[in-house]
């Protein structure tokens, strides 16, 4: 009887498949929730200081050699700070102009500010009372000596030397408790050309720079609108940098504006050099593979996030900027989506996500189909995959690994190249390794097939950074096949999308609209409707201004 029911059994290899399928998940999630609570405990026990890292905030005194000093001293041995003393023409009163070569404006300085100081002074008819008022001599140099547009007083030490490293001028006057920072910044920038990692056939040609007054100013006058709210904020604790947020007053959810001001009041950094460090420091899930938030170059792009109701982040040296919340649909569709008509704009984004499936699951089903199931391919197709498989020392898995790891070798030595020879040695290499493959009996003509698709389907992703989230997930499922087949394929893809029904972005389901279903933001997700049609905005970002305007 007890060999009856043993022989109704499964053999021992499938019950250890079966109970690796089943305690795999299970260990996932326990390491991810120790991962993440210990991330939350570390982040909680490094909490701010009381007073941010920096000068003592010394008074400026009004004694010309005292106050000198100090700004030596707190400045230090900097080559590129410059001291410029002179005596204000009609008094004996000296002054100093202190400021950074190569951040400011030397011809703005010299006109502006020394010629004003030497040559013109104060009028005869002030002399006198300015030696009962010194207080009145900085009201008399803001309003009429001084002919610039960006200019205010200040009263600490610390306050006048960060001002100066960020670019202004500081005057210091003898007998004044207090010393005057005036915008001079002319820090070299490019000009605004097209953006090289989001280029378009049909679109503006202008995209973001490194300066943040020029990438606010494209905002201004791309998206002329008088509820665009741009707000500033000061980042890092060593080296601060400007950061701007921007939103439509009108239209944005004020909860979501509340979330992103709170995340961004509570970054804590040296020195935020790229607006990557920003998306990591604010990010909702940082073991999720997958992006919560939008980089782009394309002011175009941030304009139509705005107007759907999302907010954005300029920082200060790059020209990314970043938009969020973002879900899953929308790193696959581009701009050009909604500058052509809605039947091909359709069909390219529906070919773009076909693209995204094949870039993601072709190596792992051709492992699963090559390894354990031959049956399910046509009978002529897999008599030809036989054949051109004759002499391969390797299993599909190790062979599938060889293609897929040397592909992904060009692709990165091709973007580290210069440019005129990076596209060159990418084609040229990748055609004479995989020639050479298939002639050393290495890998089948077929899997160079597979593996050429599949690179190619990568490529056709807008974003650069979900195009790695894939090709990282790629790996994954290929191992998946390998070990239980088509099996193990579709437990990886039910995985990835039990991992993004959780995920979220700023409150927002990443696969939003699909989950949690809405109808009316089906319109623009694999199939971009008629802009006629497209009357409300995205109710998954809940603006307050539901209606869209066409």
């Amino acid at each position: 009887m007890w060999s009856v029911l043993m022989s109704y059994l499964p053999n021992w290899s499938l019950l250890v498949q079966a109970f690796l399928l089943l305690i795999i998940p299970i260990l996932l999630v326990l390491l991810s929730r120790v991962i993440r609570k210990s991330l939350k405990t570390s982040m909680d026990s490094h909490s701010k200081p009381e007073k941010e890292i920096g000068l003592t905030d010394v008074p400026i005194s009004g004694t010309y050699d005292s106050d000198i000093a100090s700004i030596r001293k707190a400045i230090g041995d900097q080559a590129d700070v410059w001291i410029r003393e002179m005596v204000i023409r009609g008094t004996e009163i000296r002054a100093a102009l202190v400021y950074v070569d190569g951040l400011t404006d030397n011809d703005l300085i010299d006109t502006h500010l020394i010629a004003p100081l030497i040559l013109r002074g104060v009028a005869e008819e002030h002399r006198t009372s300015f030696l009962d008022s010194p207080l009145s001599l900085s009201t008399y140099l803001m309003e009429q000596l001084i002919p610039v547009s960006e200019i205010k007083k200040v009263t600490g030490l610390q306050a006048f030397t960060e001002g100066i490293l960020f670019g202004k001028t500081g005057l210091l006057v003898e007998g004044l408790p207090e010393t005057l920072l005036i915008g001079s910044a002319n820090g070299k920038s490019r000009n605004v050309e097209e953006p090289m990692s989001e280029a378009l056939l049909r679109g503006p040609r202008t995209g973001f720079t490194e300066r943040l007054s020029d990438n606010t100013g494209l905002l201004r006058r791309h998206g002329q609108n008088e509820s665009l709210v741009l707000t500033k904020f000061e980042v890092g604790s060593r080296v601060k940098k400007s950061l701007v947020l921007a939103y439509m007053r009108d239209i944005v959810d004020p909860n979501l504006v509340d979330e992103v001001t709170l995340r961004i009041q509570n970054i804590d950094i040296d020195d935020p050099i790229e607006s990557g460090y920003i998306e990591q420091l604010i990010e909702d899930n940082v073991l999720s593979p997958f992006q919560q938030l939008q980089n782009t170059e394309r002011p175009d792009r941030v304009i139509a996030g705005l107007l759907e109701g999302r907010a954005a982040i300029l920082l200060d040296g790059t020209p990314f900027a970043l938009v969020l919340p973002v879900t899953f649909s929308m790193l696959l569709q581009s701009p050009e989506d909604y500058y052509e008509r809605w039947i091909p704009g359709s069909f390219i984004r529906f070919l773009r996500f076909f693209a995204a499936l094949l870039a993601l699951l072709a190596p792992a089903l051709y492992i699963s189909f090559i390894s354990f199931h031959p049956g399910l391919i046509p009978t002529k197709l897999a008599l030809s995959i036989i054949e051109t498989r004759q002499g391969v020392p390797f299993p599909s898995f190790i062979e599938a690994m060889i293609m897929e790891i040397s592909i992904e070798i060009l692709r990165e030595a091709g973007i580290r190249l210069p440019k005129p020879i990076g596209p060159a040695m990418g084609i040229v290499g990748g055609l004479i390794i995989g020639d050479a493959a298939v002639n050393a009996g290495i890998v089948s003509p077929f899997l160079v097939i597979v593996v050429a698709v599949t690179a190619i389907s990568s490529f056709t992703i807008p974003v650069y950074s979900a195009g790695i989230t894939l090709r990282i997930l790629r790996f994954t499922g290929m191992l998946c096949a390998a070990a239980l087949g088509l099996f193990g394929v579709v437990m990886f893809f039910l995985l990835i999308c039990s991992h993004l029904v959780r995920l979220k972005s700023f409150g927002v389901p990443y696969v939003s609209p699909i989950v949690p279903y809405g109808l009316s933001d089906w319109k623009d997700l694999f199939i971009r409707f008629p802009l006629k049609s497209m009357k409300k905005r995205p109710f998954m970002f809940n603006p307050k201004d539901k209606d869209r305007r066409n």
